[in-house]
């Protein structure tokens, strides 16, 4: 039993360290970074963005900025994935301590009963009934309390049995604890990487266009207001919307309002509201606002939720863009959705085909 008891007050304590951490604030736990069926060009290193040369090309510079953002928005959305993925993991290990609590409380107890049991043994002498029987001094009274007897052999093996089921229990119990620990451990590790990427690429980004005076951050503005422009007349002119213009649905439209009345807030990397959001931050809450919840990345919501086909969307539907999957804003008819576009940004109409369309995909279907 001492070696038993051992194991359960190491599981005990590994699970109170582990709840310990869980609760400490910014502990988010990383999924592998996804990868891109439709890589933008390569970010520049860590150490910092390009000087732009002299006469620079500010079309170069603005796909810079957009790889280094769409860079950011995969790191974000593994981040995100991590981060829901340790809050289910510290509810299982907070239930997993309680079993834990539980079990030793019902360990004690059984302990307790058990050394009854020897002490009322040793006061026999640990006589057999038979030898009792043949000793004793009034055989009668023994004949009369041998059901009893009986029943309290049978009672005291039960106890045994118990209490070996409930120490292997402790012991798995204390198993799954240590296994759970090591896989946080390791997901603490991969979150601190994959925040470190996100700092990284929005640094280099920011300085990039700190660098820029301010008639080139002009010229960069009208820039991708063009681009975009231009993205989603091409879209439109596929007659993708033609005929289009099915109604939201009732929770559909609640989760539209929701996202209208966001716009205006900063983008912030892994913010889900109130005050800040990212892109699936944004879609996610919104839906949840209609009562409906919705996985939390733009990634887990393209391959869990119901596709449909583009021309048969309707407002609430969410719109998935590049090939990763890694930004999603919500459609709100005539072709312009609701999102939140990246740092330094805040959360704004668009045009529904302004960046590559992934596809669309319906939380309510």
């Amino acid at each position: 039993m001492g070696t038993g008891k051992r194991g359960l007050l190491t599981a005990a304590l590994t699970v109170v360290c582990a709840v310990t951490v869980l609760g400490a604030p910014g502990t988010a736990f990383a999924a592998p970074t996804p990868t891109s069926a439709s890589a933008p060009t390569p970010a520049p290193a860590a150490g910092g963005a390009p000087t732009p040369a002299p006469g620079r090309d500010l079309q170069e510079v603005r796909e810079q900025l957009d790889g280094l953002y769409h860079d950011a928005a995969v790191a974000t959305d593994a981040y995100n994935a991590a981060r829901e993925k340790a809050e289910r993991q510290s509810a299982e290990l907070a239930e997993l301590s309680g079993k834990i609590a539980r079990g030793q409380r019902k360990l004690e107890r059984l302990k307790d009963r058990a050394g009854a049991a020897a002490r009322d043994q040793y006061r026999t002498g640990g006589l057999s009934a038979t030898a009792q029987f043949l000793l004793g001094d009034d055989p009668g009274r023994f004949l009369d309390g041998t059901g009893r007897v009986l029943q309290g052999q049978r009672a005291v093996k039960a106890l045994l049995e118990e209490l070996q089921r409930t120490q292997e229990e402790l012991r798995a119990y204390a198993d799954d604890a240590s296994a759970r620990w090591k896989k946080l451990e390791a997901h603490r590790k991969a979150e601190a990487a994959a925040r470190t990427r996100i700092r990284q690429r929005i640094d280099a980004a920011e300085r990039l266009e700190s660098r820029l005076e301010k008639k080139e951050k002009e010229r960069l503005a009208r820039l991708e207001r063009e681009a975009a422009a231009r993205a989603q007349t091409a879209w439109l002119d596929t007659g993708v919307l033609d005929g289009a213009g099915a109604e939201a649905s009732a929770r559909g439209g609640k989760a539209v309002r929701y996202a209208t009345a966001q716009l205006g807030k900063p983008y912030v990397w892994g913010a889900a509201g109130p005050d800040a959001f990212d892109c699936s931050g944004l879609t996610s809450r919104a839906w949840a606002a209609a009562g409906h919840p919705v996985p939390r990345t733009s990634q887990e919501q393209w391959r869990r939720l119901r596709h449909v086909a583009v021309e048969d969307m309707r407002p609430g539907d969410l719109v998935v863009y590049f090939g990763d999957a890694s930004h999603v804003g919500m459609y709100i008819g005539d072709g312009r959705i609701i999102h939140a576009p990246r740092p330094g940004r805040t959360v704004t109409v668009a045009g529904a085909g302004s960046m590559p369309v992934l596809g669309v995909v319906r939380p309510d279907a």
